[in-house]
Protein backbone atom coordinates (compact mmCIF):
# COMPACT_ATOMS: atom_id res chain seq x y z
CA UNK A 1 0.00 0.00 0.00
CA UNK A 2 1.33 3.49 -1.03
CA UNK A 3 1.05 7.08 0.29
CA UNK A 4 0.59 9.74 -1.73
CA UNK A 5 0.97 13.63 -0.65
CA UNK A 6 2.07 16.54 -2.42
CA UNK A 7 5.00 18.62 -1.85
CA UNK A 8 5.79 22.06 -3.14
CA UNK A 9 9.55 22.36 -4.20
CA UNK A 10 11.22 26.07 -4.42
CA UNK A 11 13.46 25.84 -6.27
CA UNK A 12 15.93 28.91 -6.28
CA UNK A 13 19.89 29.61 -7.49
CA UNK A 14 22.60 29.64 -5.30
CA UNK A 15 24.59 31.31 -7.47
CA UNK A 16 28.15 32.08 -5.35
CA UNK A 17 27.67 30.34 -2.44
CA UNK A 18 29.40 27.25 -1.28
CA UNK A 19 27.28 23.87 -0.18
CA UNK A 20 28.37 21.74 2.75
CA UNK A 21 27.12 18.61 4.71
CA UNK A 22 25.34 20.01 7.53
CA UNK A 23 26.72 19.38 10.97
CA UNK A 24 25.31 15.97 12.92
CA UNK A 25 25.17 18.11 15.76
CA UNK A 26 22.58 20.72 14.38
CA UNK A 27 19.92 18.29 13.78
CA UNK A 28 18.06 18.77 16.56
CA UNK A 29 17.45 22.66 15.53
CA UNK A 30 15.61 20.71 12.59
CA UNK A 31 12.83 18.94 14.92
CA UNK A 32 10.69 22.27 14.56
CA UNK A 33 7.18 22.20 16.92
CA UNK A 34 4.30 21.79 13.80
CA UNK A 35 1.25 23.48 14.24
CA UNK A 36 -1.33 21.06 14.31
CA UNK A 37 -5.28 22.64 13.69
CA UNK A 38 -8.08 20.86 15.94
CA UNK A 39 -11.19 19.75 14.12
CA UNK A 40 -14.40 18.53 15.07
CA UNK A 41 -14.83 16.28 12.38
CA UNK A 42 -13.30 13.95 10.21
CA UNK A 43 -13.96 12.23 6.74
CA UNK A 44 -13.39 8.79 5.66
CA UNK A 45 -11.05 9.85 2.52
CA UNK A 46 -7.90 11.32 2.83
CA UNK A 47 -7.13 15.21 1.06
CA UNK A 48 -4.77 14.81 -1.88
CA UNK A 49 -3.33 18.14 -0.51
CA UNK A 50 -3.71 19.26 2.87
CA UNK A 51 -3.79 22.97 4.02
CA UNK A 52 -3.23 22.14 7.86
CA UNK A 53 -2.04 19.44 10.09
CA UNK A 54 -4.83 17.83 12.08
CA UNK A 55 -5.51 15.25 14.48
CA UNK A 56 -7.59 13.79 11.63
CA UNK A 57 -8.68 13.78 8.31
CA UNK A 58 -10.91 16.29 6.99
CA UNK A 59 -11.72 16.69 3.42
CA UNK A 60 -12.61 19.77 2.13
CA UNK A 61 -14.19 21.42 5.73
CA UNK A 62 -17.89 22.89 6.14
CA UNK A 63 -17.94 22.27 2.11
CA UNK A 64 -17.76 18.95 1.74
CA UNK A 65 -20.98 17.37 0.18
CA UNK A 66 -21.09 14.02 1.22
CA UNK A 67 -24.10 11.65 2.14
CA UNK A 68 -25.02 11.69 5.53
CA UNK A 69 -27.66 9.07 6.86
CA UNK A 70 -30.17 11.29 9.01
CA UNK A 71 -29.41 11.36 13.08
CA UNK A 72 -30.32 13.31 16.02
CA UNK A 73 -28.72 14.57 18.75
CA UNK A 74 -32.35 14.34 20.32
CA UNK A 75 -33.51 11.25 22.13
CA UNK A 76 -34.34 8.49 20.17
CA UNK A 77 -38.28 7.94 19.84
CA UNK A 78 -39.08 4.12 20.50
CA UNK A 79 -42.63 2.48 19.49
CA UNK A 80 -45.24 4.50 20.69
CA UNK A 81 -47.69 1.74 20.69
CA UNK A 82 -45.95 0.23 23.75
CA UNK A 83 -47.64 3.69 25.37
CA UNK A 84 -50.44 4.49 27.06
CA UNK A 85 -52.33 7.86 25.49
CA UNK A 86 -51.11 9.22 28.85
CA UNK A 87 -47.27 8.24 28.19
CA UNK A 88 -47.32 9.31 24.82
CA UNK A 89 -48.50 12.56 25.31
CA UNK A 90 -46.03 13.23 28.11
CA UNK A 91 -43.33 12.00 25.33
CA UNK A 92 -44.55 14.00 22.91
CA UNK A 93 -44.62 17.14 25.02
CA UNK A 94 -40.56 16.37 26.43
CA UNK A 95 -39.90 15.78 22.45
CA UNK A 96 -41.31 19.50 21.99
CA UNK A 97 -39.19 20.85 24.81
CA UNK A 98 -36.03 19.29 23.63
CA UNK A 99 -36.15 20.54 20.15
CA UNK A 100 -36.48 23.91 21.54
CA UNK A 101 -33.57 23.68 23.76
CA UNK A 102 -31.47 22.48 20.43
CA UNK A 103 -32.91 25.24 18.63
CA UNK A 104 -31.87 28.25 20.85
CA UNK A 105 -28.14 26.33 21.19
CA UNK A 106 -28.42 26.49 16.89
CA UNK A 107 -29.80 29.64 17.03
CA UNK A 108 -26.77 31.36 18.76
CA UNK A 109 -24.66 30.86 15.36
CA UNK A 110 -27.09 29.34 12.48
CA UNK A 111 -30.31 30.29 11.12
CA UNK A 112 -32.61 26.87 11.45
CA UNK A 113 -35.40 26.68 9.43
CA UNK A 114 -37.85 23.91 10.68
CA UNK A 115 -41.37 23.55 9.99
CA UNK A 116 -43.72 25.13 13.02
CA UNK A 117 -45.94 22.15 14.92
CA UNK A 118 -48.94 23.72 16.61
CA UNK A 119 -49.04 22.32 20.06
CA UNK A 120 -52.28 20.83 20.85
CA UNK A 121 -53.49 19.60 24.29
CA UNK A 122 -53.62 15.53 23.60
CA UNK A 123 -56.20 13.99 26.32
CA UNK A 124 -56.39 10.46 26.79
CA UNK A 125 -59.36 10.23 24.57
CA UNK A 126 -57.02 10.32 21.31
CA UNK A 127 -56.65 8.23 19.33
CA UNK A 128 -53.54 5.75 18.56
CA UNK A 129 -53.61 7.09 14.99
CA UNK A 130 -53.48 10.86 15.68
CA UNK A 131 -50.06 9.86 18.14
CA UNK A 132 -48.72 8.20 15.83
CA UNK A 133 -49.20 11.10 13.42
CA UNK A 134 -47.28 13.16 15.88
CA UNK A 135 -44.76 10.95 16.63
CA UNK A 136 -43.82 10.99 13.22
CA UNK A 137 -44.37 14.86 12.82
CA UNK A 138 -41.31 15.11 15.65
CA UNK A 139 -38.75 12.69 13.61
CA UNK A 140 -39.34 14.39 10.24
CA UNK A 141 -38.24 17.57 12.64
CA UNK A 142 -35.70 15.96 14.33
CA UNK A 143 -34.25 14.89 11.31
CA UNK A 144 -34.60 18.71 9.76
CA UNK A 145 -32.64 20.05 12.97
CA UNK A 146 -30.07 17.25 12.72
CA UNK A 147 -29.30 18.24 8.84
CA UNK A 148 -28.88 21.96 10.51
CA UNK A 149 -27.11 20.70 13.73
CA UNK A 150 -24.42 18.50 11.06
CA UNK A 151 -23.95 21.46 8.38
CA UNK A 152 -22.71 23.31 12.24
CA UNK A 153 -20.27 20.68 13.41
CA UNK A 154 -18.55 19.90 9.45
CA UNK A 155 -17.09 23.92 9.85
CA UNK A 156 -13.83 23.46 11.85
CA UNK A 157 -13.73 25.75 14.66
CA UNK A 158 -10.95 27.45 13.59
CA UNK A 159 -11.79 30.15 10.34
CA UNK A 160 -10.31 27.58 7.23
CA UNK A 161 -12.51 27.85 4.58
CA UNK A 162 -12.63 24.48 3.00
CA UNK A 163 -9.80 23.58 4.67
CA UNK A 164 -7.88 20.25 4.23
CA UNK A 165 -6.46 18.46 6.93
CA UNK A 166 -4.14 15.84 6.90
CA UNK A 167 -4.08 13.52 9.54
CA UNK A 168 -1.47 14.08 12.72
CA UNK A 169 0.28 10.92 12.79
CA UNK A 170 1.59 12.05 9.51
CA UNK A 171 3.11 15.00 9.79
CA UNK A 172 6.50 14.14 11.46
CA UNK A 173 7.29 11.84 8.76
CA UNK A 174 5.98 14.55 5.49
CA UNK A 175 8.54 17.16 7.97
CA UNK A 176 11.17 14.71 7.67
CA UNK A 177 11.31 13.87 4.27
CA UNK A 178 10.73 17.69 3.53
CA UNK A 179 13.86 18.27 5.10
CA UNK A 180 15.70 15.27 3.28
CA UNK A 181 14.72 16.32 -0.22
CA UNK A 182 15.67 20.03 1.02
CA UNK A 183 19.34 18.38 2.19
CA UNK A 184 19.83 16.43 -1.13
CA UNK A 185 18.93 19.20 -3.81
CA UNK A 186 21.21 21.77 -2.04
CA UNK A 187 23.66 19.32 -2.62
CA UNK A 188 23.13 18.18 -6.02
CA UNK A 189 21.71 21.39 -7.49
CA UNK A 190 22.32 21.36 -11.23
CA UNK A 191 25.21 23.37 -12.27
CA UNK A 192 23.33 24.42 -15.38
CA UNK A 193 20.33 26.24 -13.41
CA UNK A 194 23.47 27.59 -10.95
CA UNK A 195 25.28 29.23 -14.07
CA UNK A 196 22.18 30.34 -15.71
CA UNK A 197 20.80 31.29 -12.20
CA UNK A 198 17.22 30.20 -12.76
CA UNK A 199 14.67 29.51 -10.49
CA UNK A 200 11.16 28.94 -9.89
CA UNK A 201 8.31 26.92 -8.27
CA UNK A 202 6.93 23.73 -8.64
CA UNK A 203 4.46 21.09 -7.38
CA UNK A 204 5.28 17.17 -7.61
CA UNK A 205 2.62 14.39 -6.37
CA UNK A 206 5.45 11.49 -5.41
CA UNK A 207 3.64 7.86 -4.55
CA UNK A 208 6.29 6.14 -1.66
CA UNK A 209 5.72 2.51 -1.33
CA UNK A 210 5.39 1.16 2.59
CA UNK A 211 9.38 0.02 2.36
CA UNK A 212 10.04 3.55 1.75
CA UNK A 213 10.77 3.72 -2.16
CA UNK A 214 9.31 5.81 -4.41
CA UNK A 215 6.50 3.73 -7.13
CA UNK A 216 6.04 7.17 -9.02
CA UNK A 217 6.03 10.89 -9.36
CA UNK A 218 4.43 13.42 -11.81
CA UNK A 219 4.85 17.55 -12.36
CA UNK A 220 1.63 18.56 -10.69
CA UNK A 221 2.56 22.20 -11.35
CA UNK A 222 5.22 23.22 -13.46
CA UNK A 223 7.81 25.70 -12.80
CA UNK A 224 7.70 26.69 -16.48
CA UNK A 225 11.61 25.38 -16.71
CA UNK A 226 12.25 21.97 -18.27
CA UNK A 227 15.51 22.12 -16.43
CA UNK A 228 14.33 22.25 -13.11
CA UNK A 229 11.52 20.02 -13.26
CA UNK A 230 14.02 17.35 -14.43
CA UNK A 231 15.92 18.56 -11.56
CA UNK A 232 13.14 18.34 -9.04
CA UNK A 233 11.91 14.46 -10.33
CA UNK A 234 15.77 13.31 -9.76
CA UNK A 235 16.72 15.06 -6.35
CA UNK A 236 13.21 13.01 -5.45
CA UNK A 237 15.07 9.90 -6.45
CA UNK A 238 18.22 10.47 -5.33
CA UNK A 239 17.18 11.34 -1.59
CA UNK A 240 15.39 7.60 -1.90
CA UNK A 241 14.54 5.35 0.09
CA UNK A 242 12.71 7.09 2.57
CA UNK A 243 11.52 6.08 5.91
CA UNK A 244 8.93 3.24 5.50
Amino acid sequence: MSMVFSVALHIFALFGIALVMPDPRSTASLMQPLQVVLVNTKSKSRPSKADALAQADLDGGGNTAEDRRAKTPLPTIRDDRQFTPERRSKRLTDLEEETKRVLTRLKSDHTVVVPEIKKQKVNAASSGDDLVQKSLEIARLEAQINKNFEAYQKLPRRKFIGARTQEYRFAQYIEDWRVKVERIGNLNYPEQARRQQLYGRLQLSVSIRADGSVESMEVSKSSGKRILDAAAMRIVKLAAPYAP
